[in-house]
């Protein structure tokens, strides 16, 4: 085995453990949390590595990379999840290639992914995106936005909604990201009470490299780490 995989081997093993101690302290499974490996800035080799060492669940940011990617791997049992900003004229060139979209972030996306979905004859499941700090970078719904607009994506036919995703703010420390984990869990709780038949919100996708016990500690059930699964690996 190459230095590359057997350190890729390492580190997912690592973070494996990470997210298990995480579970345990908030009273629940490992097997409660999906483990996202994302992709971004590595190439072929290192993705392999992360097939190698048991990944299956991968994520891309960006749609260009994550088409370039799907069509270099084809490997039974690999799922892509697009993690980044989709744009309205990208949505048809990314709907083969995904397993989940997590960022949908306005109600014109959404019908545009339910219209090229029904052309296709496909459903397709996503998560909607939260700006849950406010901070004025980020894309996503206002939080206070989402119940208002439920009724109107339950009525969407080609797409199933699943969950929310969210980023703790860019410039805060490990306390403000509990609080906005928890606040994103607060907010899911809330929807559940008078959520459309037809909309699931079981998942919640939250926590990155520098955050992700914390995210699990506070109910995420999937974490989306990039970096930490490529520590000591030259790029």
């Amino acid at each position: 085995m190459n230095n590359v995989v057997q350190r890729i081997a390492d580190n997912v093993a690592a973070v494996g453990q990470r997210i298990a101690d995480a579970a345990r302290r908030s009273g629940r499974s490992a097997a409660e949390v999906t483990l996202i490996a994302v992709t971004k800035y590595v190439g072929p080799t290192e993705v392999s590595a992360l097939l190698e060492a048991g990944c299956r669940e991968l994520g891309e940011s960006r749609p260009q990379e994550l088409w370039r990617k799907t069509e270099a791997i084809k490997k039974e049992g690999v799922h892509w999840h697009l993690i980044g900003h989709l744009q309205r004229n990208k949505v048809r060139r990314t709907l083969p290639s995904v397993t989940l979209i997590h960022s949908c972030d306005s109600l014109r996306l959404l019908a545009e992914i339910d219209r090229v979905a029904g052309e296709a004859g496909i459903r397709v499941p996503v998560l909607l995106e939260s700006n849950i700090s406010g901070d004025s970078e980020k894309h996503g719904f206002a939080p206070q936005e989402i119940e208002g607009i439920l009724p109107e994506i339950g009525e969407l036919h080609n797409v199933q909604l699943r969950g929310l995703m969210a980023m703790a703010s860019l410039d805060g420390d490990f306390a403000v990201a509990r609080q906005d984990f928890a606040r994103l869990r607060e907010l899911r709780d809330r929807l559940r009470e008078n959520c459309p038949e037809t909309i699931s919100l079981a998942e919640l996708s939250m926590g990155m490299s520098r955050d992700f016990e914390i995210a699990i500690e506070e109910g995420a059930t999937m974490v989306r780490v990039g970096s930490a699964l490529f520590e000591g690996v030259a790029r």
